[in-house]
């Protein structure tokens, strides 16, 4: 049994396919079923059950596929110390991004980390809280940054900034004209939101229910974006993070305006595991992250 073997196994576990866990690990799907029935030789038991069509694993499979994550968790740690000896900002980082962060983030830090660090290789990742917590605790990522909620009170996050909501209406709204609305003004008045599993909803909907405002039951969106133009098609008003919105306050049919009294905003943290021996990797990003963002909002902490 080695390493790789583990791999194939877990790889199988999570795509369910053959086809599919071999092209993930870069391998022919002979190869992978080969070392799969070759593990099963060398320890005795059947992993799998031949009779389907299906990948449908055994208990004693099952258990050895969770004894890999752990095992493949580990050595990911053990390679991290190995890096650590050598310069701390070179090398592979692997850094995820929830969706109402990375596409607004990004632009504004990557030509920097590449600048302030050459030899620094960066693999990027854009997938909800839930998913990107899941993938650092399995090592499949070095940390992420994301909005800090409950689901991530067991990591490691370095505070990165905090950004301000502003209210988005239709450009012809009768506040549109306006430079800002006290949060109390929305008492009454119905939200477009994002769907449940984004915890930008969760964040901005708290907002809301204080205010005396509710969402809007018709629609729920999957990307910032669509929610914007919705608002820019005239079927309501949103909360947007700051670093979402356009130079112009009056922009491609929406217009947006500060909220205030009090300021919605969440918190946006690097966050990674407590037994990474990378910290201090980590907290480097995170100041350059925090420098290139406070150069772009105009709320200060």
């Amino acid at each position: 049994m080695n390493i790789r073997d583990l791999e194939y196994l877990v790889a199988l576990s999570e795509h369910q396919h053959f086809r599919k866990a071999a092209e993930a690990c870069f391998v022919s799907q002979p190869t992978l079923s080969g070392q799969i029935r070759k593990l099963e030789t060398e320890l005795g038991i059947a992993l799998l059950e031949r009779n389907s069509r299906r990948v449908l694993f055994t208990d004693a499979g099952l258990r050895l596929v969770s004894q890999a994550r752990k095992v493949l968790t580990e050595v990911r740690v053990l390679k991290e110390m190995a890096s650590e000896q050598g310069d701390s900002m070179s090398g592979p980082l692997h850094i995820g991004f929830i969706p109402t962060v990375g596409p607004y983030l990004l632009p504004c830090i990557v030509r920097e980390i590449k600048y302030r660090f050459p030899d620094l290789e960066l693999f990027l990742y854009e997938e909800q809280t839930h998913e990107l917590v899941q993938r650092l605790e399995e090592g499949k990522i070095d940390c992420a940054v994301l909005a800090s909620v409950r689901e991530t009170s067991h990591l490691i996050e370095l505070p990165l900034y905090n950004e301000p909501m502003w209210l988005a209406v239709p450009e012809n709204h009768q506040w549109a004209e306006k430079q800002n609305v006290p949060m109390q003004q929305l008492s009454g008045q119905s939200l477009l939101m994002l769907a449940d599993g984004h915890c930008l909803r969760d964040q901005a909907m708290g907002f809301c229910f204080a205010a005396g405002a509710n969402d809007d039951t018709r629609f729920k969106a999957t990307s910032l974006e669509t929610v914007r133009n919705m608002v820019a098609a005239g079927n309501g008003m949103t909360l947007i993070p700051e670093l979402a919105i356009p130079q112009s306050r009056r922009s491609s049919g929406v217009s947006y305006l500060m909220a205030t009294d009090p300021v919605p905003s969440r918190e946006i943290s690097l966050a990674h595991r407590p037994g990474s021996p990378l910290r201090a990797r980590y907290k480097k990003l995170a100041e350059v992250i925090s420098e290139c963002v406070k150069l772009t909002l105009s709320v200060s902490d």
